[in-house]
Parts: structure tokens; sequence; C-alpha cells
């Protein structure tokens, strides 16, 4: 499978489509308060071309790993534009700030930064073309309509395609967005309209979309051999042995630095073909120097989280009312100890990436989700300007955060630099599983009262997470808002840390992938210590004010409790006592880049401690828009199993400095087999589209957990979950 690129640049493309009697509409849109960058705004772009034929290509300006945003960004221009959607065409866009601002994938934030500028890019341009026709018809453009890419002549039926007029707009001025109605959601025909993902029919045929795939003339291979401990330099390394392998063509040590996301020290060995390199690689024997962190352990980590909840916080995050007075008053107290382990991205395409470097300018094809910030640290690392390199972005094999990060960007243009030829560096399952930014482990030590009348009056956090200080490690920290705080009277959140030489950094919904799981889990127990429905009991601690806090840390406690009466409903939460013996159902709710959901998990442990998934439900509230249903189904089911696997199987354990294990033999992702069917619904209320990516996984574990204490009364308060305390 190979993707073969020409000399043509995406610039030529663009310019030959106006030569041939086409359109290429450019805009530059202002964005929303929040979406600048820097000390300026930054705005944001995008790019339709018309065809003669009334072929409308649209550029997708965002990375594309999975999450379908190639297909859900276009189809918001094409609705505005009014074309007919087979007649779309979609291409991947480079990395170009300057016409498309930030492009990154990340954050469930494509929708809620894109949605309104993308339905003024599309109607925008569909003004173009209806004052292109009036002005040949001498009509006003008010008498005209536009339908499926074509404009029409109300009162007479006329009618012209876009591609007639695409050559008539040609370096015609784009109206001011702000003069242009945009349409009434009750007539849209392409949103809120099921659509295949653009790529799928080339992914099940393999055809080359993947960084993986991409090949250029005269192009070799590279690996590159970091240390098992993070950071740590190069003492020796046999590079003959390695350029005596045959098919090896370079084999030389890179010094690096010390930054964790930047260019690390190690070996870069570079053949004809991959598994030459491969084979130098093997051959190199490399030491390595000792580092000040190779003596650090999970087991160490586990043991200091204890010894620090045993002493006085660092940090206090928030204090409210008097907790301890709250506790010796409560009729019910419960303690409870959770902790989460370090986990990897584990994408299923391994890091890679394919350089060349060429009269002082660099060219990177690249499955980044983050390109820009890729591009700058090229420069700064290379010592070359920003604007002399240049990032194709490729297909993503899936990111879930790790992909934010660009080392193996950084990697790939030093060795191109050395070896004077087009490299593509390709790491191994074995690096990637080594050298990822892991989810970070934490402790949460917690204690908790409910009254007599079964309402939570006391809520006790300190939780014990990495940093330095004050200052926690990437994705390691909580919010001081984080739920329940605001919702309970007397509510106390510290915090502690541990120094650590493991890099950490997002994943998929981050923060919350892990805060969901303590916080809705000690909930439950507090639940239970009541005599309450869980489920009744959440519902009665959001309140009845639809709204607590302003601004970006408001809650909206109304959409919340909307969420849970509907999974209640779709689950049948009032009849789970009829499910036989050895079953269970569990409830958890979670806020989340920007999205309310909740969940329902139906579990089974049979005697042996197996666990069966038989179901789970999901409600979600992202607003009163849903782009691309079949997508967006895709993402909710696909976040909620990615969950399911977290909590069964996956930990990556410090030992002596490193991770480990090393591949998918240890470090298991749930099989298509063990997944379990997940229902899902929308509800719609009228607030602005969010994203979909992420805030669906973090209630799906806590929801398990629930479950298996339903089904078998232990409670989990650890991951991955440890079956063999679940036999009977």
């Amino acid at each position: 499978m190979t993707l073969e690129i020409t000399g043509a640049s995406r610039r030529d493309v663009l310019k030959a489509s106006v030569v041939g009697g086409g359109l290429v509409l450019s805009f530059s849109i202002a964005p929303k308060a929040g979406a600048a960058e820097g000390a300026g705004a930054q705005a944001l772009n995008a790019y339709v071309r018309i065809a003669p034929d009334g072929i409308v290509t649209i550029m997708g300006k965002n990375p594309e790993i999975g999450q379908g945003i190639k297909t859900s960004l276009p189809m918001i221009i094409a609705e505005e534009l009014d074309v007919a959607w087979e007649n779309v065409r979609i291409e991947q866009a480079d990395n170009d700030p300057k016409l498309y601002g930030r492009q990154f994938a990340g954050g469930s934030m494509a929708t809620p930064l894109n949605w309104d500028d993308l339905r003024k890019v599309g109607a925008v341009a569909r003004a173009m073309l209806v004052n292109a026709a009036a002005t040949a018809w001498n009509c006003p453009s008010g008498d005209c309509k536009t339908d499926a890419g074509h404009v029409i002549h109300v009162s007479t039926g006329r009618k012209a395609s876009y591609g007639s007029l695409a050559g008539q707009c040609a370096g015609v001025a784009a109206p001011d967005p702000k003069t242009i109605a945009l349409k009434d959601p009750k007539t849209y025909k392409i949103i809120g309209k099921a659509k295949q993902q653009y790529d799928t029919a080339k992914i099940v045929s393999g055809q080359p979309l993947f960084g993986i795939d991409v090949r250029v003339p005269g192009m070799l291979y590279a690996t590159y051999e970091k240390a098992p401990v993070f950071g740590a330099k190069v003492a020796s390394a046999n590079l003959d042995a390695a350029r005596a392998v045959k098919g090896v063509k370079k084999a030389f040590v890179v010094d690096g630095g010390a930054d964790l996301s930047g260019l690390l020290p190690g070996v870069a060995v570079v053949g004809d073909s991959w598994w030459a390199a491969r084979k130098g690689r093997n051959a190199l024997n490399t030491q390595w120097a000792d580092h000040p962190t190779s003596k650090q352990s999970s087991a160490d980590y586990d043991k200091r989280a204890l010894e620090l909840n045993a002493g006085p916080p660092m940090t206090s995050l928030r204090k409210d009312g008097d907790v301890d007075a709250a506790l010796a008053g409560a009729a019910h107290k419960v303690e409870a100890a959770y902790s989460y382990p370090f986990i990897s991205h584990a994408p299923l395409e391994p890091q890679n990436t394919t350089a060349q470097f060429k009269d002082g300018k660099l060219e990177i094809w690249s499955p980044t989700q983050n390109p820009e910030p890729g591009r700058q640290l090229c420069a700064k690392t290379l010592g070359i300007k920003p604007e002399d390199i240049t990032v194709h972005m490729t297909r993503c094999g899936g990111g879930f955060g790790r992909r934010l990060s660009n080392d193996y960007m950084v990697e790939a243009a030093w060795i191109a630099r050395e070896t004077g030829a087009p490299v593509k560096l390709l790491w191994t399952r074995e690096d990637d599983m080594h050298h990822d930014f892991y989810r970070p482990a934490g402790y949460h030590f917690y204690k908790g009262g409910v009254d007599a009348a079964g309402n939570l009056v006391a809520w006790q956090d300190h939780f014990v997470t990495f940093g330095e200080g004050d200052k926690v490690a990437s994705s390691a920290g909580m919010g001081a808002t984080e739920f329940p705080s605001r919702f309970v009277p007397n509510c106390r959140i510290d915090q502690s840390t541990i120094s650590t030489g493991v890099p950490t950094g997002p994943l998929r919904a981050p923060g919350s992938n892990a805060l969901a799981f303590v916080n809705q889990s000690f909930i439950d127990e507090l639940a239970h210590a009541a005599g309450a429905d869980p489920l009744a009991f959440r519902m009665r601690l959001l309140g009845d004010k639809p709204m607590v806090g302003e601004g970006p840390s408001s809650y909206n406690a109304g959409r919340m409790k909307g969420v849970l009466a509907a999974v209640e409903q779709m689950s049948g939460w009032k009849d789970r006592a009829k499910l036989p013996q050895g079953s269970g159902m569990g409830v958890a709710f979670h806020f989340s880049h920007l999205g309310y959901f909740a969940e329902v998990v139906q579990a089974a442990v049979s005697k042996e401690g197996a666990i069966k998934i038989e179901k789970v439900w999901v409600a979600a509230d992202v607003g009163r828009q849903i782009i691309n249903p079949a997508g967006a189904m895709n993402q909710v089911q696909g976040a909620a199993l990615e969950g399911i696997s977290h909590a069964l199987y996956q930990k990556i354990t410090i030992k002596n400095g490193a991770a480990t294990p090393s591949n998918f033999a240890e470090y298991r992702l749930l099989k298509m087999a063990d997944a379990p069917p997940v229902e899902v619904k929308f509800v719609m209320t009228d607030y602005s589209p969010t994203g979909l990516g992420e805030p669906a996984l973090p209630p799906v574990i806590p929801a398990l957990c629930n479950a298996i204490f339903a089904a078998t009364g232990k409670r989990i308060r650890s991951l991955p979950i440890d079956t063999t305390q679940l036999k009977a």
C-alpha cells in the first residue's frame, strides 16, 4: 500500500482550478473571543473550489484521527452553500495557520470552534454565486434562490449551475458575512442526516491514507532507539556493527536534550528498508548512562501516596463550610481510598513521520493531531525558520491525545537532515508503549458523610498526584470546581504531589477519564450508605438550581438531570431488581468537554469472577444539533467501549524508571467479541452544538464498577479491575 507524492503542491492545484474556469473561494472570518492565540486573534479560513462541472471541493481543515471531522466540518460548509452532497469532494488541507487558523484535533473542540464560522463560509459562497447569477440576469439577488448546486430565478424558473457561474465569481470580493442570513435548521438537507465517513471506502479497501503509507522518491527508512529510562543519554553504541548490516546506510548518535516532549538522546539507524534499519538497530548493543529517575517505580509511588496522605496536604484546592464538623455530625460516614494507573494511548498505527530536508527547507508528512506546534518544534530544534517548513497532515491511525505531542516528528526531521535524503521514521510497537505521554496515575483518599435525611453533607478528598510542589504534571490536575464541589455544603479538596520522571499527557477525556471513576464511585458508596437509590441520590444531589456557577466554570445541573432522567428510562432502571442473581446495574454521570453525559451499565459476574458486560445505555446532551448522526453514534459508542477497555485491562507499570509492558500481548485491548451493545440517545437542548470525541468515555468506567458492586456487593476502588477479587 503506497502513497506517491507528486511534485504538484496544493497551491498549484488551487491556481490551476481558477485557470481552468472554476472558482476558488477563500474566506477569512474573525474568530469568536476565546479562539485567539497569543497576542492577536487567529483567523478561521476555509477554501471552496467549484469546478465547471459543478463538483465542489471542500478542504478539511483539521487533522482526521478517526473522529470523522474530515466529513462533518465540510458538511457544515456544504449545507450553507446549498450543494448536493453527492457532488462534494473533500481534500485534507496542509498545515497553514494563515489560511485556516488553528488546526488541531483535541479537546472535542472542532465543532464548538467552527460551527458558526464554517456556516458563514458556506453562506458567503452561496451569496457570491447568487450575486453572479443576478448580475447575469439583470435582476435583484433577492429574486433568486438556491437548490442543490443551482441558482434559480424564482418567478421565471430560470436556472444556472454553480459550475457555470463559478468563473464569473473569480476575483470578486466576498460580502460581509454579517450581512448574510444563515439557513433555518428546519431546512437542513445535509446537517443532521447520517453520512458515511468520507474515507471509509478507501480504508476498507487498503488505499493509502495514513502516515505509515507515505512514500516519496528516493526515500530511506529509519528507526530510533531511546533509553528505557526517559531522557537518559547514550553511554555507548556499536555503530560499526549496525553499519555492517546489509542495507544499512547510516547509523549515528543523537545527543538530544532534556525536554521529554522534544528531541531526546538516542541512536538513529537508516536503511534502504525498514527491516534493514531494524536489524541494524538490533546490532547496536546500546548502553545507557545513569539517570536520576532510574530507581523510580510504581510500587514506590504507591508507598509515597500513603505517606503523603498520612501527613498534611501540600495544597488546598477548595474549602467550603466545616467538613470536620459535618463529618462528626453525619448519620452515616464512609472512608475509602481509590487509585488508577498510568495508561498508554496504544493507537494502532505506531508513531511515524516522513521528512525531507533540502536546500535549507523541511517538508514533512505526518499523522499529527497538532501540526503547528510540531512545525515550531522542528524549527527551534533544527535552527531554521518556521516558514521554511511545510507540514502535510496525513490521516492518523488513532490518536486519543498521543499525537498532540510531536516528538516523533522532530526525530524524523533531525534524522532526515543528518542523512541528506528523504526518510520515513517508523516506531516499533515497543517504542510506542515505552515512550508515550501516559495518562497520569493518581490516588484519592476520601471521607464523606450523609445526614439522617439522606443528604450528602460532607465531602473530603486528599488527591495525591504527580508533579513538583504546587505544579502538577501534564493532565495530572483537578480543578476546584470538579463535581460534586459546589453541590455539597461542606467540601474540602486538598492536593499533594509525587515527583516523577514519567512523561504524562492528555488521553481521551484527559482528567475526566480518571476523576469520573473515583468521584462517581464514591458517590455510589455514599448512596448505598444512605440506603438510597443510586440514581435518585444523584438526582437529589444535583439540586433544584438549573445553573451553578458562572462563566466557563458554570455547571448546568438542569441539563445533567435531563440526561440522567433519559438514561433512567432507556435502561429500565426501576426494574433492575428483576435481574437474576449475579447481575446488576450501575449508573454514573459526568460533565466534560462541554457535554453532559449519563450512562448505565448492566453487567453479570460469575462465581469465578468473570465479568460479562451485557449492555450500556448512554444519554447525551451536546446541544441543539447533531451534525452527522452516523459519526456521532460512532464516537459515543467507541468512547464507551474504550472506557470499558481502560477499566478491564489497561495498566502501565513503572519499574527501574522504565515503562512496562511492551506490546498488546500483555497490554490488552477490548476485543470485538467482548464488546457489549451500546444504546445511545441524544437529548436535544437549545444550546450551541459541542464535541463528541471524548465526553462519553468518563461515565462508563464508574457505571461499570457500580454495576459490579450491585451484582456482587464488592467495591472496585482501583483499576484495572482485578477479577480474582470478585470470586464468590
